[in-house]
């Protein structure tokens, strides 16, 4: 059985989940719509460039967040799923899922998105297995940081090696899809790279190194 990982936000998905829940915050009335969106749409033009500090975004974003508890979160975060993510699945992306599985592949979404939106969405995707920014959770709510390593650049790498070392998996044979040029480090490492609707940085390497390249719609 081999791994078949794949990035979520514009890989998975025709858009990021994180500004998208953002925007979802703004019609709730949690946020100032108009300036926090525009913070959002800031932070995430650094994010596609890769000068982007994650420790940054995940505080702007998740500051919403504080004092709410886990439940109330998720019961709004289901029908924003079925109303906001389901129509921009890529229908490519549904497909190669299915041949992964077909094959006996296992499954992973490895996201730099925070799990509280990563585990609804791969759980629509009909995935069961994930990795995600965590949320700290103390006394029963949300305290707006995060914990652990942040599954980002590097931090992808290493949270996916605790997960092989806790599931006794390795990467033989393994393949990862994504869109980013932040996902270069976990590339070069699987056996077959895969990049879909990539960034110019991305695009340029995978040519250079002959991986094939998706356009997925």
């Amino acid at each position: 059985m081999a791994l078949a990982i794949f990035d979520l936000d514009e890989t998975l998905i025709h858009g990021d989940c994180a500004s998208l829940w953002s925007e979802q915050m703004a019609r709730l009335g949690w946020v100032d719509g108009e300036s926090f969106l525009r913070r959002d749409k800031e932070l995430m033009d650094a994010y596609g460039k890769g000068h982007l500090a994650m420790e940054d975004y995940m505080a702007f974003s998740l500051e919403p967040l504080i004092g709410r508890t886990p439940e109330e979160v998720d019961h709004l975060v289901g029908p924003w799923v079925e109303d906001f993510i389901e129509p921009i699945i890529f229908s490519d992306a549904t497909r190669t899922i299915a041949e992964h599985r077909k094959a006996g592949d296992r499954i992973l979404v490895i996201s730099a998105s925070g799990t509280h939106l990563v585990g609804p969405i791969a759980a629509r995707l009909g995935i069961d297995e994930y990795l995600g920014i965590n949320l700290s959770v103390q006394n029963g709510v949300y305290t707006g940081s995060t914990s652990g390593v942040l599954t980002y650049r590097e931090g992808k790498i290493t949270r996916l090696l605790e997960w092989l070392d806790q599931e006794e998996e390795n990467l033989e044979g393994a393949s990862f899809y994504s869109d980013s040029r932040n996902d270069l480090p976990l590339l070069v490492k699987v056996d077959y790279p895969h990049v879909v609707n990539p960034d110019p940085v991305l695009r340029e390497h995978a040519e250079t190194n002959n991986w094939p390249i998706h356009a997925w719609t």
